[in-house]
């Protein structure tokens, strides 16, 4: 106990934002979340040179080339085995982040960026194209840990104030990847032949640049006093993520997370699972994170070539166009941003998942009506437009943050597993089966994605409470308030039900029934 008299004195949390709070938000993104928008749009431009490199050496191996079908199907490996990756990753960050904490494991992951940079570089000199396979499995592997860890790091250095700013820089940085690969795969810059292996391996440029700087800054204090029970350690981290301040607060505040977790170590997924006190937070992981990608975001991409051409988009100018979307995606990320704070969580993920509706709709409609009406053209370019921007305003990023807001630091590392691994499964899912949904349902394909959102928009409406402004004890008694309240009104309503004497006709008499709604 004698440590605790190195707390500098009570006071009130000074929540400004620090050159050491953006310093870190920005190098775990470009370092990390940047990466997977990159390997996202990178195999998009280099396909057919791709698929050339695989032919040829198959001919130099066995002395014929490959088929249509098998060629289809070693690309269509190329892509999907990055999703498989992705999902192997979300299933070990709880181990990971526990073992060698948060920064610690963004750190300690680099190692897979270089593995995975030099297999898909080095591989057309080798002549093996299960180099290039294996590379995209390994930084699927380092995208699926960085959607989890980079989220849960920033939430739980940032103070409650500035949570939503900071949890939002991932997204924005994921943006900025996909831009970067949609640029470099230009003709004029790496969209060239001989190229590719570069363009493929280049993402190795920001890790480096973050495995510099980051180590030199303070591992998440949250971490060290709730598991690492180090408390100069987290003095020491909270002075230097906070300007000139009295701490004490802030570290009380963890100290009482830590006073109702004395009992409790870190869950694992089942047990999670099976806790009934966290099961409308559960539910409401997995429903964000599966709206999240079945929303359609990534058959948007899939089909936005298809519908610009439509638009009379001349052929040569799509992938400058297409370059254009990824701009209003890092915009419409910068807009979420720096809106959070004001509007709340609740507001960005409904306005988002409501304009990806509307605007999935409106594909519909304007892909079957442009038969008769030539301008209707213009409205589903003006539709992708609008869904790419809703998913960079909310869902593209919220999702991640909201996981990190409504657990304990017991429950944390296994919610990301679950949010994670239901994510890359349902990305997995739209790749499979869009293709098939498109074929069978042609246009029509899109009102599956708009009723989703619209779904998912409801019952963030309806279920999540505002985190804005809050700290994690705070959240979690929102929570706990929540269900025996909704159990209660049922239970009243029952027995009220009950005791209502039936009139002549075998109705029930009318009944004011209030409940508190405090």
């Amino acid at each position: 106990m004698a440590e605790e008299v190195l707390i500098p004195p009570a006071g009130k949390i000074t929540a400004h934002l620090t050159g050491s709070l953006l310093a870190v938000a920005f190098l775990t993104s470009f370092g990390s979340s940047m990466l997977y928008g990159y390997n996202l749009a990178v195999v998009n431009s280099p396909a057919m040179y791709i698929k050339s490199f695989y032919n040829k050496t198959a001919l130099s191996r066995n002395g014929k080339g490959l088929s249509g079908e098998t060629l289809t199907l070693m690309y269509s490996l190329t892509v999907s085995i990055f999703a498989i990756g992705g999902l192997l990753g979300s299933l070990i960050v709880g181990v990971l982040v526990t073992r060698f904490g948060r920064k610690g494991t963004v750190v300690n992951t680099t190692v897979l960026v270089f593995i995975a940079s030099s297999l898909m570089g080095f591989s057309r000199s080798c002549g093996s194209p299960e180099m290039v396979i294996l590379g995209r499995f390994i930084t699927g592997i380092h995208s699926g840990i960085s959607l989890s860890v980079v989220p849960m790091y920033l939430g739980e250095i940032a103070p409650k104030n500035l949570r939503g700013f900071l949890g939002l820089v991932p997204s924005i940085f994921i943006g900025i990847g996909v831009f970067t690969a949609q640029i470099l795969g230009l003709h004029e810059l790496l969209g060239k032949e001989e190229h590719w292996p570069l363009f493929l391996s280049v993402l190795v440029v920001p890790t480096i640049i973050q495995l510099m700087l980051l180590p030199w800054f303070p591992e998440s204090p949250r971490y060290l006093l709730i598991e690492k029970h180090n408390v100069h350690a987290t003095i020491t981290a909270l002075k230097w993520y906070r300007a000139k301040c009295n701490i004490q607060a802030e570290i009380e505040e963890m100290q009482e997370e830590q006073r109702s977790l004395s009992s409790t170590k870190t869950l694992s997924v089942w047990n999670l699972l099976h806790d009934h006190t966290v099961r409308w937070q559960v539910l409401t992981v997995m429903v964000i994170n599966i709206g999240m990608q079945l929303s359609g975001i990534d058959a948007i991409w899939f089909y936005t070539n298809d519908i610009f051409e439509n638009a009379g988009i001349p052929v040569l100018e799509i992938p400058y166009t297409t370059a254009g979307t990824g701009v209003i995606e890092i915009i419409a990320g910068l807009i979420g941003c720096f809106t959070i704070e004001k509007l709340g969580r609740k507001p960005l993920m409904i306005g988002g998942f409501t304009m990806m509706g509307v605007c999935s709709a409106g594909i519909t409609f304007s892909l079957i009506l442009q038969i008769n009406l030539p301008f209707m053209r213009y409205i589903s370019v003006g539709c992708v437009v609008g869904i790419i921007a809703g998913f960079c305003i909310g869902p593209a990023g919220v999702p991640f943050l909201v996981t990190a807001e409504l657990f304990k630091q017991s429950h944390r590392p296994a919610a990301y597993i679950v949010g994670g691994s239901l994510n890359w499964l349902s990305n997995f899912t739209v790749g499979f089966v869009f293709p098939f949904l498109q074929m069978s349902a042609g246009s029509y394909c899109y009102l599956v994605f708009a009723s989703i959102c619209l779904s998912v928009a409801v019952y963030v409406y309806a279920v999540i409470p505002e985190t804005k402004n809050k700290t994690f004890m705070e959240i979690s008694q929102l929570f706990a308030k929540k269900e025996p309240v909704l159990e209660t009104e049922c239970l009243l309503l029952v027995d009220q039900m009950k005791l209502n004497k039936m009139n002549g006709y075998g109705v029930l008499k009318p009944a004011s029934l209030t409940f508190d709604s405090s």
